[in-house]
């Protein structure tokens, strides 16, 4: 059936020299995968530049229940970047997010409060200006939201977060994966801030990547075959 449906772009791979397949988020879908031809040609129907990790995009699509790709029949721009493109340091986040993003959006049906939450956030990317070096630990934290596994701040004055059961607790967990009392303080205050008030965290360049790493590894412990992130070590270098 052909659908008009926005979309996220998670990914892209070169199939052959004249087509490409792109794992896009859909409004309408969930997760999907689509062929497209010729990129590099006048005619085709999207430009590389569409393809960018976490552009928003309209699409007109032939999209065949059951089936794993799907075919493009056009796409259009629905958000212009006006900063990510061009700033070294948003680029890298868009780069890491959508990686992020392509390792733990599998369902194929479509969550409508998901996918307004990934677009609002995109969108607050490309104009963040105050706190931009907190803005990927807010999202991924924000997102377990959707994802089924937020963690849980009821006892958030307990000394140690439990990174396999989401809880703080006082005493230390009788395995390997919870932080200590000063990363569950500053794990504690990340799970109270937004786009909004993050630039009011100030963590040393230790802490953030600290951070990230228990964020990632949270994420590893409630995703099935959650596999290593490559642009990772990238990111853990971009605030020195």
């Amino acid at each position: 059936m052909q659908v008009k449906t926005r979309g996220i772009i998670l990914h892209s791979i070169k199939y052959s020299d004249s087509a490409s397949i792109i794992t896009v988020y859909t409004e309408q879908f969930g997760r999907a995968s689509y062929m497209v031809h010729g990129i590099n040609k006048k005619k085709s129907v999207c430009r590389p530049a569409m393809l960018q990790p976490l552009s928003l995009v309209e699409m007109d699509v032939f999209h065949t229940p059951g089936k794993e790709l799907h075919r493009i029949k056009d796409l259009q721009m629905a958000y212009t970047f006006t900063r990510v493109p061009y700033n070294p340091i948003k680029n890298s986040l868009a780069l890491f997010l959508s990686e992020m993003l392509f390792r733990t959006l599998r369902q194929t049906e479509p969550d409508e409060n998901l996918f307004f939450y990934l677009e609002n956030s995109i969108q607050q990317l490309d104009g963040c200006e105050a706190g931009l070096a907190n803005f990927h630990l807010v999202f991924l934290l924000k997102l377990t939201r959707y994802l089924g596994f937020e963690p849980n701040s009821d006892e958030e004055t307990f000394r140690y977060f439990d990174l396999m059961n989401g809880i703080f607790q006082n005493n230390k967990p009788l395995h390997v994966h919870y932080l200590t009392e000063e990363e569950s303080v500053d794990f504690a205050a990340l799970l109270h801030a937004d786009y909004n008030n993050m630039h009011q965290l100030v963590f040393s360049r230790q802490k953030r990547i600290k951070l990230l790493e228990s964020i990632v590894d949270y994420y590893r412990l409630h995703i099935p075959d959650f596999h290593g992130v490559h642009s990772l070590e990238v990111l853990q270098h971009l605030f020195d």
